[in-house]
């Protein structure tokens, strides 16, 4: 996996953001591709029909005295290169539909030669060594190696990363281990941050009533601590209030970890939210996961995720999502602006916005659990726990 800046800080890998970015320029060069494969097909035509022009006035200079015989000669000649023809355009009709094939085999760069095993051969005391493809991910059901046809369904989906995207079980392992190597060289770790009562809390506008109301009015209507921190999304009929402190807890965080988002949430609300959060796109990039990216149903898991399991931490308000992993959760307090958010937990008291009041940055819910990440990073990479993890994760 390659590794770019994904903070204002020197960063870890972003394997998933330049996968992506990769293939994408891939796939629409792939026309390019089979444009000049055409014209390199049409100069090898122009060529032997060159060839035989002059094989065939030398043929009349040296048969001068068989007229007859020649005009023969010639009219077999036209059917001969005729017959080539039709030959070279059959050959040229699957050679485009190979060079098509061969659009997806693009991330060579990217995935090393442990994707592939050589197996030696010898007959008639000549050894000959082949290379065997073993297909480390799919592509539209060929493999992004060698373009063979796959149908087998095995291996993991990342259509976060590219829609269409499957990469076997091997690979996954693989690249996390590759990833995690440059992840302790620039001292990070993994966070997986859920949006919804975590970083954010929002609301249908048609759930936006009563002693709430002024919230739906002209900014100036709003406390001063709501202002720079509410957004109204009228093409999704809703509005959103980020958590006080969330975009220090960011720009912190990024310092120490490499983020994902994944909320239970469709694709759409997920890439709003990310705008929200990240509007420069310097945190998360591709790394946005949304419930149909699961591969278990009402469950969340690190199976998706890019990073090696044992250096990943969490943070989620709503523990049973994460059954898979509670070693790896810190459970949030639940963040109740709005009344609808109060009324779906079945919560006791007024929402945020009904007591026109919000978290204190300070000692709020997101600074606080700043203050624990810290404290997990430190001890971490502390010389003692970091020999332990890597002889560990070596052995």
């Amino acid at each position: 996996m390659s590794l770019t800046a994904d903070s204002p800080v020197n960063s870890s890998s972003t394997g998933s953001d330049d996968f992506a970015a990769f293939l994408d320029g891939e796939l629409e060069s792939a026309s390019d591709v089979s444009q000049n494969f055409g014209e390199e097909e049409e100069i090898e035509e122009d060529v032997e029909k060159v060839e035989k022009e002059d094989d065939a006035e030398d043929d009349d200079d040296d048969d001068d005295d068989d007229d007859d015989d020649d005009d023969d000669d010639e009219s077999m000649e036209g059917k001969e290169r005729k017959r080539e023809e039709d030959d070279n355009a059959e050959d040229y009709a699957l050679d485009l539909e190979g060079s098509k094939r061969q659009k997806v085999d693009i991330i060579k760069s990217s995935l090393d030669l442990q994707s592939s095993s050589s197996v030696r051969v010898e007959s008639s005391g000549a050894s000959v060594e082949t290379v065997t493809c073993t297909h480390p991910g799919v592509i539209g059901g060929l493999c992004i190696r060698c373009g063979e046809r796959m149908d087998d369904e095995s291996g993991v989906a990342l259509g976060y990363i590219h829609k269409k995207l499957r990469l076997s079980n091997e690979e996954l392992v693989r690249l996390r281990d590759k990833d995690l190597k440059s992840l302790l060289r620039h001292k990070k770790l993994y966070l997986v941050l859920d949006l919804d009562h975590t970083l954010l809390n929002s609301s249908l506008l048609d759930d936006i009533a009563g002693d709430e109301e002024y919230l739906k009015g002209p900014s100036t209507d709003l406390p001063d601590s709501v202002k720079s921190s509410m957004y109204r999304l009228e093409s999704m009929r809703m509005m959103t209030k980020l958590r006080p402190f969330v975009h220090t807890f960011l720009k912190e965080a990024s310092k120490m970890f490499e983020m994902y988002i994944y909320t239970m949430g469709d694709r759409n609300y997920a890439l709003e939210m990310a705008k929200l959060l990240d509007p420069e796109d310097v945190y998360f990039n591709s790394r946005v996961i949304a419930n149909v990216n699961s591969t278990v149903r009402y469950q969340k898991g690190l199976d998706v995720v890019l990073g090696k399991e044992s250096a990943v931490l969490i943070l989620d308000d709503t523990e049973k999502v994460w059954e898979a992993h509670p070693e790896n959760l810190i459970l949030m307090e639940r963040y109740h602006f709005f009344a609808s958010s109060v009324r779906q937990f079945h919560h006791p008291s007024q929402s945020l916005s009904q007591l026109r009041t919000d978290e204190n940055e300070a000692d709020g819910a997101l600074a606080t659990v700043l203050r624990v990440l810290e404290k997990i990073h430190t001890a971490f990479y502390d010389t003692v726990c970091l020999v332990s993890f890597i002889k560990h994760f070596v052995t």
